[in-house]
């Protein structure tokens, strides 16, 4: 009994010293959770709006506005396809928001990498260089070095400050800049400020084929999106003749807004597949 005793005093003397000698555990702020919709609303730059907010919406304008096309139609049919068209525009404009974001940080983030690479080459150090950016950096990308500002302050730990930067910004180029910057934070790093400048030409390489290439390819996408409104805004029009309307309340007129609601969802889909540029993966995140 007696050696069972002191087995357990010595194995609680041994946790208590591997406690105290033991470097604390590394917390990493997780991304949000939520599924596609919180991370839209990432990339949109709407971190404080619930995903259920936006479903809430989305159903609140589609049931408005079939009731109101219903009300004033009488086809039940056509106030169900523009409800269906009412409820996916929260979504577009949330989409529409994240493209604008991450073109917009396409465009800074060169300024934004050398104005870190001045700051680690004048002797800054890291959360010093990083910090200034929310004062001297682009303006699109100052609220989020200064939120990381207020985070090192508050808690004193620059990885997860790091982390918290790289939630908020969402982005690609960021992922890279931060996992840099952790990298010379945790082993050091004598060629961060020629990395850094390396990947500021990089960038505006890559921002000037990319520019170029979205300037030809517009004003194909914008006729595209053009033929594919089109048909609908004759329809609305026709909505305020009772008796043209009123034969697509018959099953030959619903098969044919039903046939023609998903020809153009196909070819705006198959549009936006051929027409896409190749965008870069968060592979860090």
């Amino acid at each position: 009994m007696g050696a069972l005793i002191g087995l357990f005093f010595g194995w609680g003397l041994l946790l208590v010293a591997w406690a105290w000698t033991s470097p604390p555990p590394r917390r990493r702020a997780t991304r949000p959770t939520g599924g596609r919709l919180a991370a839209l609303l990432t990339r949109a730059g709407a971190t404080g709006v619930p995903p259920r907010a936006v479903v809430g919406l989305c159903v609140a304008l589609g049931s408005v506005v079939f009731v109101a096309v219903t009300a004033a139609t009488g086809v039940p049919v056509i106030g169900l396809v523009f409800a269906s068209m009412a409820a996916a525009a929260p979504v577009a404009v949330l989409r529409g928001r994240a493209a604008r974001r991450l073109r917009d940080h396409a465009a800074s983030w060169p300024d934004a990498v050398d104005n870190l690479a001045s700051a680690v080459r004048a002797g800054m150090s890291l959360p010093e260089a990083v910090m200034q950016v929310g004062e001297r950096g682009p303006e699109v990308l100052r609220a989020d070095f200064v939120a990381f500002g207020r985070d090192y302050r508050a808690t004193g730990r620059f990885e997860e400050a790091l982390d918290l930067l790289k939630i908020r910004l969402a982005d690609p180029v960021g992922d890279r800049v931060v996992e840099s910057l952790r990298l010379a934070r945790d082993v050091g790093g004598g060629d961060l400020g020629r990395m850094l400048r390396a990947l500021s030409a990089y960038l505006r390489d890559d921002l000037r084929t990319r520019g170029e290439l979205e300037s030809r390819q517009s004003w194909t996408v914008n006729g595209a999106r053009l033929a594919v409104a089109a048909p609908w805004l004759v329809l609305a029009s026709m909505s305020l003749q009772p008796d043209v309307i009123a034969r697509f309340g018959s099953p030959t007129g619903t098969l044919i807004l039903v046939v023609g609601a998903a020809t153009c969802l196909g070819a705006y889909r198959a549009m936006t597949w051929i027409g896409r540029l190749p965008t870069e993966r968060r592979v860090l995140a």
